[in-house]
């Protein structure tokens, strides 16, 4: 039997792992369809690299760090329990590797492709195990300081901090750095538009990550008999009420409704196994609303150009996630308890401090000494041809 349960679990973990591996193609074609013509190769080419670099970053520095935890040993000790614990490196690895592909979209169509992959490895390697290390491995006594102080510890069952806020926050300063795009925003206030590139590409991206997201949620139980079909229904409620939000505040406009679900998912996965479904529809129904507001001051008024829109949709999302399952988890509004507001507040601010942190030190570092976008006519060119030499398309498109 207890065979049985090993392999049972190895199976289920790797199931979700390779689950979130494919919502990585979701952020591929997200990012695919939202730049110009001129950049679809380069998003492609992001995604994967960034991938294999997280994972060898993750591998020999980051998996360490976060559980203190190496795979340094002879394969019969790796294969005890079916091999479970590399399968669970695996599946942690893919949310590590979300870091990168968040960050992705944000500084699309003007950043350099090498200082990138070396911001990956630190980010992936050092930045993210080490807030992971104290949200998911106690470390430093912080959440045993919070359960004393407040009774409850920090929770966060799926990532809406660990994992996106974290990507959303360290996104921000890389963007800030980078500055906007060439011809994005002029001198005397006008706001270019640059609209997404194909908008079939862009849905097929959000439907990736929408079912990817399934395997994120649900199975974060990590064993089998952990696992919860209340996880599942929150998942499913909360993106449909971002999706409806963001349907009506975003006025029909195709891109804030194909965001909208991806909003509601990110807000919910910390409070998935606690809240009532219905509250679940709040939650994601308000990160709907919050994403189409945010990404719209963040374009027009504060003239941030974050091409995807991830510090809304990731790094705001997140942390309304972070807060929301400090609410919504609660007995008095029909959740499971367990949980505390404070706690949630605390741990949401410091993932923030230590994404802006990390993410200045990481892309001020690389901005002064390589430099981080294209120059002005390598931009103007597009990144594919800069870049990788070819375009998505044999035919040459035209540049505006």
């Amino acid at each position: 039997m207890e065979a049985y349960q090993f392999s049972s679990n190895t199976l289920f973990v790797l199931l979700g792992a390779i689950m979130v591996l494919a919502m990585h193609a979701g952020f591929a074609f997200l990012e695919v369809g939202t730049v110009r013509k001129k950049n679809q190769v380069n998003a492609l080419v992001k995604i994967l690299s960034d991938f294999g670099v997280s994972t060898v970053a993750y591998f020999f520095v980051g998996y360490s760090i976060a559980y203190g935890v190496n795979f340094f040993s002879g394969v019969e000790t790796l294969m005890e329990k079916n091999g479970f614990e590399l399968t669970k490196f695996f599946f942690l690895l893919t949310f590590a590797a979300a870091i990168p592909a968040i960050i992705s979209g944000g500084i699309a169509e003007r950043a350099k492709f090498n200082p990138q992959l070396i911001a990956t490895f630190l980010l992936v390697g050092f930045v993210y195990p080490f807030f992971e290390s104290i949200a998911w491995n106690q470390a430093f006594g912080i959440q045993a300081w919070l359960k004393g102080t407040f009774g409850e510890e920090f929770h966060d069952f799926a990532g809406s901090v660990v994992v996106h806020a974290m990507g959303g926050w360290i996104a921000l300063p890389a963007v800030v750095l980078l500055g906007a795009r060439y011809g994005r925003y002029s001198k005397d206030g006008r706001i270019s538009a640059h609209p997404p590139s194909s908008i079939p590409f862009l849905a097929l991206g959000a439907w990736i990550l929408i079912v990817g997201w399934f395997g994120f949620n649900v199975m974060s139980a990590q064993t089998l008999d952990k696992i919860s079909g209340l996880v599942a229904l929150n998942s499913l409620m909360a993106m449909v009420g971002g999706t409806l939000v963001a349907l009506v505040a975003g006025k029909n406009d195709p891109g804030f409704l194909h965001n909208g679900p991806l909003a509601g998912l990110v807000a919910v996965c910390a409070g998935s196994d606690l809240m009532h479904p219905i509250g679940a529809l709040v939650v994601g129904g308000v990160a709907g609303g919050l994403f189409v507001v945010m990404f719209t001051l963040v374009q027009n008024r504060w003239k941030i150009d974050d091409v995807l829109g991830v510090w809304p949709l990731h790094g705001m999302c997140g942390a309304w996630g972070g807060i929301a399952a400090g609410i919504f988890g609660t007995k008095a509004l029909g959740g499971a308890g367990g949980i505390a507001f404070m706690p949630q507040l605390i741990m949401t601010a410091m993932a923030i401090g230590v994404a802006l942190t990390g993410g200045l030190l990481v892309y001020g570092t690389l901005k002064a000494t390589l430099g981080l976008r294209l120059d002005q006519e390598e931009e103007y060119e597009g990144a594919d041809l800069s870049i990788h030499r070819i375009t998505a398309t044999p035919e040459r498109e035209p540049n505006w």
